[in-house]
């Protein structure tokens, strides 16, 4: 199938050389798009500023900004099956951005506004042939959040993650479903994270395993 996978942070421009962002190295994006590809999946990555090196393999589309994001993803889904939406897009951005660079003088106030919620958006496009993946970093133990995120961005799986595991090699993670289903994982790297996580979003697409319920 064709996988579309977000990946690193957005960078919300300030001035000329300033911005606001969230810290994301692209690591995880990168080890789901390998993991796709080992699968056998066709993978298009959108990304964002990202310090981790990306699978060659995918066919990439770089970004800047959460609105640049938004757009592409847009564009995007409608010729993919399934979206994973594992970008760290920052939550705020300016609402006026300075061409020249600020002067650095006294104290500096930036009034912000909220970024658009992209893999919502994403839900209101979705056909029901397709499937959307994202991810709730939470505080440790806030898994009621994760659950309503599922619920509010038409989700078809949520992976909750703790704060504390960011930007770390490894990973400890919930997997929530809409019909109940929860599965937790051991901490791991998040190269063998994304195997499982890529076999969880291809189920996603058997009917048998979308009726089924329980926690595991």
């Amino acid at each position: 199938m064709n996988i579309l996978i977000t990946a690193g942070p957005t960078h919300e421009p300030i001035d000329a050389v300033r911005y606001i962002g969230n810290r994301s190295s692209g690591r995880m994006g990168a080890a789901l798009a390998e993991a796709a590809l080992a699968a056998g999946q066709a993978v298009t990555l959108i990304v964002g500023p990202v310090t981790a090196a990306m699978p060659a393999a995918a066919r990439r589309i770089d970004v800047e900004t959460a609105a640049q994001m938004l757009e592409m993803v847009l564009t995007e889904f409608p010729n993919h099956e399934l979206l994973i939406m594992a970008a760290a897009v920052a939550d705020y951005r300016p609402k006026q951005v300075t061409r020249e660079k600020l002067e650095r003088a006294g104290t500096l106030v930036i009034e912000c506004e909220m970024t658009s919620d992209i893999v919502a958006a994403a839900g209101k496009i979705k056909r029901p042939n397709q499937r959307s993946v994202g991810f709730s970093l939470e505080s440790r133990g806030n898994l009621s959040r994760a659950g309503e995120k599922l619920v509010r961005k038409d989700l078809d799986l949520i992976v909750y993650n703790p704060i504390e595991t960011m930007n770390s090699p490894t990973i400890e993670a919930v997997l929530l479903w809409p019909a109940g289903r929860q599965e937790k994982l051991n901490s791991q790297s998040k190269s063998s994270f994304a195997e499982v996580l890529i076999h969880r979003a291809i189920e996603l697409f058997d009917p048998l395993v979308q009726a089924g319920s329980g926690s595991s």
